[in-house]
This record gives structure tokens, sequence and C-alpha cells, in this order.
């Protein structure tokens, strides 16, 4: 077994207080890997998802992995484009987001928790 390091600290709960604080509902990152055709239409589609079914209650992280490639280890990223919901509770949706049912499914609640 390999023991896991801890992941050095982000400005994460920083990001979560500014959300709080615009009253935002949902808290979204958004990693892509630079200006390709694929993170640049990953952008535009979660942007316009974003703004028709939240109707500006939600925060939109986006980060260059290029650019700040230590968020790849420190948020535990291996692929790009990943999605990931922090608010309400954290789900990841990873790779391709051209499919419109598994990116609407971030911006509802999950149903039938485990271990509750």
């Amino acid at each position: 077994m390999i023991p896991r390091r801890a992941a050095p600290k982000t400005n994460a709960s920083k990001t979560i207080e500014q959300a709080a604080k615009r009253k935002a509902v949902h808290l979204f990152r958004l990693y892509i890997a630079g200006s390709s055709e694929r993170s640049l239409r990953a952008v535009k589609k979660i942007k316009e998802i974003c703004e028709n079914e939240l109707d500006g209650k939600y925060t939109l992280e986006i980060i260059d992995l290029y650019q700040q490639p230590a968020r790849a280890i420190a948020d535990q990223i291996v692929a790009a484009p990943t999605l990931v919901r922090r608010l309400p509770e954290p789900i990841r949706l990873v790779g391709d987001l051209s499919d419109d049912t598994k990116v609407r499914a971030l911006f509802r609640p999950r149903t039938g928790r485990r271990g509750k």
C-alpha cells in the first residue's frame, strides 16, 4: 500500500468564503489544459449551462493546469478538462463535457447518499 501524502494547502477556503459572500449556491472549478479547442469548448459550455440553469447563483473558477501545474497534484486532477462541483457537495466530472445530461446532473442534488 502506498501512503497518501497530504495535499498542499490551497486557497480553497478563501474561494468558498467568497462564494458564500456572493450568495452563490454552487461553486464549480473547471480544470483545463491551455487554450486548446477542447478546453475552450469546455469553458464555453460550462458558462452557458451555469447561466441557463443557475441564474447567476454560482461561482466558476477556471484553472489552467499549464499555468498552475501544482494544482493538478494538490487537487488530484488526472485529466483535463475536469469539472468539479465544490458546493453544495463535491462531485467530479472528468473528460469530455459534451454530454449535456452528465453536465446538467451536477446541478441537481444527489439522491441515495452512501453511509447515511
